[in-house]
């Protein structure tokens, strides 16, 4: 039998260490990560315990009588543990949905965690949802993906961009120019998209002072003057580009063709995964078709990141 208890500060240490030791966290969901724009949100995080030992999490919150799962993560579902059943978590989501209904929630939304993410296969939250709640696949967005034992060959035009920024000399290297990088990002999406990063530049300088070893910027040049940069969420399992982004004197010299030839041949050879992100837009309705041109000229094949709902 499950108990069900939401999360409170006091419990920060504990989740993160379950989240550390479980079979598909990241350290997205490291309460020093979530908390970072906790006022954006009304956390209703979840604590599942079985005989009183903590078996599971649930990053989440609530808003407007709907639990997300969690709407300021890119993906957000259950982290289980290595010793987690499918019958359990089964129960698990009949116990929570009895909860969630008697504190008067009235709609669940939620997104699993992509497979590539997982260290060791934790899609029991699938088959539990599909048997215990009606639900409804609302989104499906599509990211590109790199299997690096697997690689596949670049296009010819990206194979050009990296051998014109070898030509030129341009050199990629770490960098903490955030700020630098922020201006050539905020350009490129104002520009393109009409839109601003979802991170300003002091808060990615804090995450990256939290996790140092997790969010990491690479940027390329010539000189003194910066191309293009990315910046990567590293996961036990992935190599996330979180933001990529090049001057428009980088775009015609393969600024960043060279950086994602550097980060898969020299910093990150042995990474299981190397994942461009999304390249969807509108809640998955619009597929950015020279985004994902690009990605899938690096090789990156599909993966889906998919949201289901459901009324309580």
């Amino acid at each position: 039998m499950f108990e069900i208890e939401r999360y409170v500060k006091t419990r920060e240490k504990e989740w993160n260490e379950f989240v550390e030791k479980s079979k598909n966290g990241t350290f997205l969901f490291n309460r020093q990560y979530m908390d970072y724009h906790e006022e954006r949100f009304t956390d209703h995080s979840l604590m599942f315990r079985r005989d009183g030992k903590l078996y599971a999490l649930l990053p989440a919150n609530v808003k407007d009588g709907t639990l997300y799962s969690h709407q300021g993560l890119t993906y957000g579902g259950l982290v289980t543990g290595t010793e987690t059943r499918t019958v359990h978590v089964m129960e698990m989501i009949r116990t929570m949905n009895g909860m969630l209904k008697s504190e008067g929630i009235e709609r669940v939304v939620y997104k699993a965690v992509p497979s590539i993410y997982h260290r060791v296969p934790a899609e029991e939250d699938l088959y539990a949802i599909h048997r215990e709640c009606s639900y409804r696949i609302t989104e499906r967005d599509v990211s590109s993906a790199i299997r690096q034992d697997m690689p596949l060959k670049w296009k010819k035009d990206r194979r050009h961009g990296l051998k014109k920024a070898s030509d030129d000399g341009i050199k990629v290297e770490k960098s903490d120019d955030f700020e630098g990088f922020w201006e050539i990002l905020s350009d490129n999406l104002m520009l393109n998209h009409d839109a601003k990063p979802v991170h300003s530049a002091d808060e990615i300088r804090l995450l990256n002072s939290r996790f140092p070893q997790n969010i990491m910027l690479y940027t390329s040049t010539r000189g003194n003057e910066m191309l293009g940069g990315c910046v990567v969420f590293v996961t036990a399992q992935v190599v996330h580009t979180q933001y990529i982004a090049a001057t428009k004197n980088g775009k015609k010299n393969g600024a960043v063709d060279i950086i994602i030839d550097y980060l898969l041949n020299k910093e990150f050879p042995d990474c299981t995964y190397f994942d461009f992100g999304k390249s969807t837009e509108k809640h998955c309705e619009m597929l950015n078709e020279n985004l994902i041109y690009q990605k899938e000229g690096f090789g990156g094949r599909a993966v889906c990141y998919d949201t289901y709902e459901w009324t309580l």
